[in-house]
C-alpha cells in the first residue's frame, strides 16, 4: 500500500473516532479513539465476510504498517521531546530522587520481577521459553505511560508534587526502559554466555550515560542556535531538526536516543523560558509540541487498536495474559512500594502514593512498540499477544478508574474543568 494511502486512512480514521469521543462518549481523547478502534477491529473481524472490501482493506492497511519501526523510530521521539520540553527543571528538581530512583531501581525491580512471574507462569502451562526472553518481556512491560492520566489527575485536584512524580518517573522511565530492552536483547541475541556481566553493564552505561551527554550537548548546541535568532517559524524549525536527526544521529552511534531527546527537551524548554525565546516564541512553540503531542497520542492509540485485527490469541495465551495482568499489577505495586519505603527516611511522601503511582502506571504503545521488535525466534507472538492484552486492560479498565480512585483515596476537591 502507498505511503500515502496508508497516512490519508490513519487520518481519517482518527478524526471520525476523535469527533465521535469528543461529541458523544466524552472519554479522555486517547481511551476514547482507542477503544472505538477496538470496536471497529472487532466488528470487522466479526463482520469481514459480510463486507469482505472493507475487511481486505483494513487488514491490508494494518499488514502495511511496520509498528515497530513507526513507533520506535519516528513517533518517540516527538512524544518524548513534547513531554519534555514542557517539564519544569527547577521542579523537578525538588522531586528529583523519588523520580530517579523510580525511574531507575523502580524499573529494575520491575523487569526482574515480571521476568520471574512470566517464566514461572510459562512453566505452569508446559510451555518452554528461556528465562532471558522473560526478561525481554520484563523491560518492555514495565515503562509506564501517564498520558491519558495525567490530564485525568490534574481535574480530580491531586498535589503539585505527585503529579511531578507521576510525570518525571514516565518520562524517564521510557528512556531507562528502552535501555534496558536493548541490553537484554543484546544479551539474548550473543548468547549469555558469551557476554559477561561487566560488559552487559558497561553496555547499559554506553547507552545510558551517552545518551544523557549527547541530549545536554544537542540540548545547549540547539538553545545557542535558538538565543541568535527572533523567529518562531525557524526557531520551530530548529526544535524539529534536534528530534528528527538527533534521535538519527544518537541511534547510529549507539547512545539511547530516547533518554538523549528527553534530556534535550528538557534543556531546551527551561533555557528557553528563562530568556532564550521571546513571549511570542514561547507560546507559538508551546502551542505546536501541545499540537504534536495530541495527533500523535491520537494516532498512536489509533494504531494500537487497529493491531488487534492482526493479532491472534490462543486460549493457553489467553490465559497466561489475563494472569499476567495481575502479575504485572503485583510488579508496579513492588517496584513502587521498595523505592519509596526506603525513600520514607528522608523524604515525605503524599499520602496513598503508592496506590496511586500503582494504579496510574499505565501502558501503552512504547511497550507494545518493542514487543513487535522482538524477533521471531524469541516467542514473538506470544508476547505480542499478551502485551496488547496488558495494555488495553491497562488503558481501558485503569485509565478510567484512576480518577475516582483518586478522588476516594485524597481529600481534594474536582477542580473545574477551563
Amino acid at each position: 500500500m502507498a505511503i500515502y494511502s496508508i497516512i490519508s486512512s490513519l487520518i481519517f480514521l482518527t478524526g471520525v473516532f476523535a469527533y465521535v469521543n469528543h461529541r458523544f462518549i466524552k472519554w479522555p481523547p486517547t481511551i476514547g479513539i482507542m477503544v472505538l478502534s477496538l470496536l471497529f477491529s472487532v466488528l470487522v473481524v466479526a463482520f469481514g465476510e459480510a463486507v469482505p472490501s472493507l475487511s481486505a482493506y483494513i487488514v491490508h492497511l494494518v499488514n502495511s504498517i511496520n509498528f515497530s519501526e513507526v513507533l520506535l523510530r519516528i513517533m518517540l521521539s516527538f512524544l518524548l521531546f513534547a513531554g519534555a520540553i514542557h517539564i519544569d527543571a527547577d521542579s523537578l528538581r525538588q522531586e528529583r530522587w523519588p523520580v530517579l530512583i523510580l525511574a531507575t531501581v523502580g524499573t529494575f525491580i520491575s523487569t526482574a520481577l515480571v521476568g520471574a512471574f512470566s517464566w514461572l507462569l510459562f512453566r505452569l502451562f508446559h510451555t518452554d521459553v528461556p528465562f532471558i526472553y522473560c526478561l525481554l518481556f520484563g523491560a518492555l512491560i514495565s515503562p509506564t505511560d501517564p498520558i491519558s492520566v495525567l490530564a485525568i489527575l490534574k481535574r480530580v485536584g491531586i498535589p503539585r508534587s505527585l503529579e511531578l512524580k507521576i510525570a518525571g518517573e514516565s518520562l524517564f522511565n521510557d528512556g531507562v526502559g528502552v535501555v534496558i530492552f536493548l541490553t537484554i536483547l543484546e544479551v539474548a541475541e550473543k548468547g549469555a554466555g558469551s557476554i559477561s556481566v561487566t560488559d552487559t553493564g558497561l553496555l547499559f552505561l554506553r547507552e545510558a550515560g551517552g545518551g544523557i551527554v549527547f541530549g545536554f550537548a544537542m540540548g545547549y548546541l540547539a538553545d545557542w542556535f535558538i538565543r541568535s535568532i527572533d523567529n518562531y517559524n525557524v526557531e520551530v524549525l530548529i526544535t524539529l531538526v534536534v528530534v528528527i536527526c538527533g534521535y538519527s544521529l544518537a541511534d547510529s552511534i549507539h547512545v539511547s536516543a530516547p533518554l538523549a531527546i528527553i534530556v534535550a527537551g528538557i534543556v531546551m524548554g527551561n533555557r528557553g523560558r528563562k530568556g532564550g525565546l521571546s513571549v511570542i516564541s514561547r507560546d507559538y512553540l508551546g502551542k505546536f509540541w501541545e499540537l504534536i503531542d495530541e495527533i500523535f497520542n491520537a494516532i498512536l492509540f489509533l494504531l494500537i487498536g487497529l493491531g488487534m485485527v492482526v493479532i491472534r490469541i490462543n486460549s493457553t495465551i489467553l490465559i497466561i495474559a489475563l494472569l499476567m495482568v495481575l502479575l504485572v499489577l503485583l510488579a508496579r505495586w513492588l517496584s513502587v512500594l521498595l523505592p519509596i519505603t526506603l525513600l520514607k527516611f528522608k523524604m515525605r511522601f503524599e499520602r496513598h502514593a503508592v496506590a496511586i503511582l500503582t494504579w496510574g502506571g499505565l501502558r501503552g504503545g512504547l511497550s507494545v512498540a518493542m514487543a513487535l521488535s522482538i524477533p521471531q525466534a524469541m516467542h514473538h507472538n506470544e508476547f505480542v499477544a499478551i502485551t496488547y492484552v496488558i495494555v488495553v486492560f491497562s488503558v481501558v479498565v485503569q485509565g478510567l478508574t484512576i480518577g475516582r480512585v483518586t478522588e476516594k483515596l485524597l481529600p481534594v476537591k474536582k477542580k473545574l474543568e477551563q
